[in-house]
């Protein structure tokens, strides 16, 4: 049975990359990631790398010892050291003969409907180029109103854009324990995730001085892996070969699946089948949220705040839109095409002052995200009235609902947004 072709997302920390006391580059290990990308590579795979690194990289270059608290003075450091950091990747690239595109990102280059295609169409362009994409967040540029956050989450909105496989996250030990291994013995590894909202796990791992992730970030970007279909895995960031490893384990595991036991076809497969190097492995949901749902969710920065009824909560999971009867109240200042928050509380009087819904009934509850058909103040006009009204209040009506449904996404409860 032919291997499937699949779609890798490799992520790889600032401790991966570069060395955290020197901030010289580790030229064994990404050696070592090189060789591995190239292996998958060769066997078919489309492989993405999603690198942090530039500042670490810029500190050496410019002999700077310890990373500054100034924001321009980090971007400045990234725009010195990106360069450098891909010439590097390049330069072991090029050895093996593989060909490498860099992709810079910030929230706002995939916060266009367009622009996410077209970032989604490039991706795909590369791959059938035989092309490795190297993606970073644009740190040159990025504010934190823009950032993705860390590399982590940014690497799990890569794969879910790219409609990967599986995504790596490579860290400083070998898996997820249920307690800190290198100070209780008692610590057991975890190596199946099947439901992250009951994981029990250490997760105080705090990352580099030179990066920004830890363990808990790579949690959340195990929730938005999965839920977009991936499945996400933790493994050793000091031994690559892992990915390739565990990637032919499971790949042996699924064709041996597949045969059945009764075909006797699988013995062919019974002497490659040896356990994989130790690693977290986050199944992915059999429900995986669609790709305009994820970006929804996930891709955009809400400006504000729609508070809705029960009752309109309930016509919305039936597939209707969002009518402005069901809106009793609304926080922040946004325009038409907006992303918010849709955020369920108890109904009170269309007449009570704007905002005083907040202090009835049960606490309130965010429930999804909308891309809305009116500005925060048309909406404040427009709340608790019929749509029938809206040519009235407004002396227009460019749509009988403040959002439509195809434009609006819920969250689930084992994912929330990291914004």
């Amino acid at each position: 049975m032919a291997s499937q072709r699949l779609t890798i997302v490799i992520k790889l920390g600032t401790s991966s990359i570069v060395d955290e006391n020197t901030h010289e580059p580790i030229l064994s290990n990404l050696t070592l990631i090189v060789e591995t990308a190239a292996k998958l590579h060769r066997n078919g795979h489309n492989v993405v790398l999603v690198s942090s690194g530039a500042v670490g990289v810029g500190l050496r270059r410019m002999d700077v010892e310890d990373r500054p608290k100034y924001l321009p003075r980090i971007q400045a450091l990234a725009a010195v050291g990106q360069c450098r950091l891909m010439s590097l990747w390049d330069g072991l690239f090029s050895h093996l003969r593989l060909p490498v595109a860099q992709i810079l990102l910030t929230r706002n280059d995939i916060a266009d409907r367009t622009q996410y295609i077209n970032a989604q169409n490039t991706f795909a362009q590369l791959f059938d180029m035989g092309v490795i994409p190297i993606v970073n967040e644009n740190d040159t540029l990025a504010v934190s109103e823009i950032k993705f956050g860390d590399n982590d989450t940014l690497s799990a909105i890569t794969a879910a854009m790219v409609k990967a496989d599986y995504l790596f996250l490579m860290t400083d030990v070998d898996c997820l324990y249920t307690a800190n291994p290198r100070s209780n013995p008692d610590a057991r590894p975890i190596e199946v995730v099947t439901d992250i909202s009951s994981l029990e796990a250490d997760v105080s791992s705090a990352g580099s001085s030179l990066g920004t992730g830890g363990m808990s970030t790579k949690i959340v970007a195990a929730k938005l892996g999965t839920s977009a279909g991936v499945t996400t895995i933790i493994t050793k960031s000091s031994k690559p070969g892992n990915v390739h490893e565990i990637v032919e384990y499971l790949q042996q595991t699924q064709q041996k699946a597949a045969v059945g036991p009764e075909t006797g076809d699988n013995d062919h497969l019974s002497h490659l089948q040896t356990l994989p190097p130790l690693h977290t492995r986050f199944i992915p949901s059999e429900t995986p949220i669609q790709s305009r749902s994820f970006w929804l969710l996930h891709g955009l920065k809400p400006r504000g705040t729609i508070y809705i009824d029960h009752g309109a909560y309930s016509a919305l999971q039936k597939k209707a839109g969002l009518l402005p009867a069901g809106v009793v109240g609304v926080e922040g200042h946004f325009g038409q095409q907006e992303a918010v928050r849709l955020v369920v509380v108890e109904k009170v009087s269309p007449d009570s002052l704007n905002g005083d819904f907040l202090h009835h009934g049960q606490e309130p509850k965010e429930v999804g995200r909308a891309l809305v058909n009116y500005g925060s103040s048309e909406i404040i006009r427009i709340k608790g009235h019929r749509s029938t009204q809206i040519q009235s209040l407004l002396g227009y009506a460019d749509s009988e609902y403040v959002a439509l449904r195809e434009n609006i996404s819920f969250i689930r409860n084992d994912e929330s947004p990291r914004h």
